[in-house]
């Protein structure tokens, strides 16, 4: 039985390479996790009074939304105490939420503090906060390539010699549409394809993780 294949699938057995080469990251961020990026940003703003930290985390479509949650917020907050923590969390939540939306993803609600992100993320991380980006991309190379020559090589070794055969036809035709699709999808993904969030517009302020 032949396997459906799309672009979609393709990319992500791509991405695939990426998160089986890292190693877990405990302190590695997650943006809907409370110790994550985008709760930092958020309570960056809050503290500021300012909310120019939060908005570089939303499509400009959303900044009004964000702008208006903001000053609720901060009015909430004068009452201090469990009204000030309640206040915090909404706005936490919204700014996740909003943002999550602009790259197209759900929200699935908060994470606790110190979740791990996907192996992925967190070796994308690493390198940012190293500054130091060549381990990383020698490493996904070798795991690209790696997964190319295993496709390439399925292809060459299962063309059929008796063009009669057709199971035999068709487990090459598999093989095929499979080594195809991963190259199409590494190739759009080079070429500023869908990630993370593929659907979020252009300008997002966030790499899609």
């Amino acid at each position: 039985m032949m396997i459906r294949w799309s672009w979609r699938t393709a990319a992500t057995t791509g991405l695939l390479a990426l998160a089986a080469l890292a190693r877990p990251a405990p302190a590695a961020a997650h943006c809907d996790s409370l110790d994550g990026p985008v709760v930092e940003a958020a309570r960056e703003a809050l503290a500021a009074g300012d909310p120019a930290p939060a908005l570089v985390w939303v499509l400009a479509d959303d900044e009004a939304e964000i702008r208006r949650a903001f000053a609720r917020t901060l009015e909430v907050r004068r009452l201090g105490g469990e009204a000030r923590e309640l206040a915090d969390l909404w706005f936490f939540e919204t700014l996740v939420r909003v943002h999550r939306e602009g790259e197209g993803a759900p929200y699935t609600g908060l994470k606790p503090a110190g979740t791990e992100p996907p192996a992925g993320i967190a070796a994308a991380d690493r390198a940012l906060e190293s500054g130091r980006v060549e381990p990383l991309a020698d490493r996904v190379g070798e795991h690209v390539a790696e997964a190319l020559r295993e496709r390439f090589e399925r292809v060459t070794r299962l063309r059929p010699s008796d063009p009669a055969d057709v199971a035999a036809g068709r487990e090459w035709v598999h093989a095929y549409v499979e080594y195809i699709h991963f190259v199409e999808a590494l190739h759009g993904l080079v070429e500023g394809g869908g990630a993370h969030g593929e659907g979020a517009g252009a300008g997002h302020a966030e790499a899609r993780h």
